[in-house]
């Protein structure tokens, strides 16, 4: 083979019209309040959130090693947060979504500091017993009612936009864009500098070290990270349900289980893994949310068959099946006359 016709490149040209097709999906998207119902917007809406939520999660376990089952206290913490400016401060609502990003990453530094200090399963239990802390302080907040909760007052609701169907439409573009930035931002992140110290820790922690890459301070930016967009993500949840409670804001079945579920059918590590399983996960609780608790019992079958069958997830089967990468983050041997191949 000459080797003067190799070349080293992230993408391949099916990654690169996957690119393509995606931005034209989300154009599409953008369009909906032309073209879809108001029960099909809010159904959307609800998966860009999950996605979104799935999406950070990923980021901390799949790439950090960080698994954490408390990330509903930034959930919970960004949805009294803006509450809390909206009602008390005057603060229009989307730029409480964004204080709240911010006020996040700065309790994110303690607890970080806090919690970086156990590991495997003592983190994990480490970070619902923050989560549990933060409900429980909230809780006491009588002006945000308590233990029972309150609701976002008229005026603010009204802030937003002058009638229903434009407050909808742009709950509903404030969804999509939240998941666009966020897949972005993981994606721009995981290429860069620090991404490629990320993987490096993935694969062999003890070797990263080795190389002088500071593990610590590369996990603990991660999780800053993912805990401001987290609280973004959590007060616009709870900006689009209009009423907030510790147990709805800090539950640690909708933000976290449905969560981990859904990284992992969809396919833990990768950047497509989330949005297949968040896809997987709506059809199935559209198809089997009438049967009630046996709803869950479903869910569960089908994760346990998932990990059994395909322990990369539905995602790593696509890939290995058809050799595919919507997100290139690696890079790629080419040469003209062969297909590409993962360096």
């Amino acid at each position: 083979m000459n080797n003067n016709n190799l070349q080293v490149r992230r993408g391949s040209r099916s990654s690169i019209i996957a690119m393509l097709v995606m931005v034209i999906v989300v154009a599409i998207l953008a369009a909906a309040p032309w073209w879809a119902g108001r029960a099909d917007m809010r159904l959307m809406g609800e998966i860009f959130l999950y996605l979104s939520l799935a999406s950070l999660w990923n980021l901390m376990a799949g790439y950090a090693g960080l698994v954490s089952v408390g990330q509903q206290a930034y959930v919970g913490f960004g949805g009294y947060v803006l509450f809390a400016l909206t009602m008390f401060a005057g603060v229009h609502p989307v730029t409480a979504l964004v204080c709240a990003g911010l006020l996040a990453a700065v309790i994110a530094v303690p607890v970080a500091t806090l919690v970086f200090r156990l590991r495997g399963a003592y983190f994990a239990i480490g970070t619902w017993v923050v989560a549990e802390v933060f409900r429980l302080s909230f809780a006491q907040v009588t002006s945000l009612g308590g233990g029972s909760g309150t609701s976002l007052p008229i005026k603010v609701i009204k802030s937003m936009a002058s009638g229903r169907q434009a407050r909808e439409w742009m709950s509903y573009w404030l969804a999509l864009g939240i998941a666009v930035l966020v897949i972005t931002t993981v994606f721009l992140f995981l290429r860069s500098r620090k991404g490629l110290a990320l993987s490096a820790i993935r694969d062999n922690e003890l070797a990263a070290g080795s190389l002088g890459i500071n593990i610590w301070r590369t996990k603990f930016l991660v999780y800053v990270v993912t805990a401001a967009l987290t609280a973004m993500v959590g007060a616009l949840i709870f900006l689009q349900k209009l009423r907030i409670s510790p147990d709805a804001a800090f539950s640690v079945n909708d933000w976290t289980a449905f969560v981990i579920f859904i990284v992992g059918i969809g396919g833990i590590g990768s950047l497509e893994g989330p949005i297949i399983g968040t896809l997987v996960f709506f059809a199935l609780r559209e198809t089997l949310a009438d049967l009630g608790t046996f709803y869950l019992i479903a869910l569960g079958l089908v994760a346990i068959v998932v990990m059994l069958k395909a322990p990369q997830g539905l995602w790593g089967i696509i890939r290995a099946r058809w050799d595919i990468q919507l997100f290139p983050l690696g890079y790629r041997v080419s040469n003209h006359n062969s297909t590409d191949k993962p360096l």
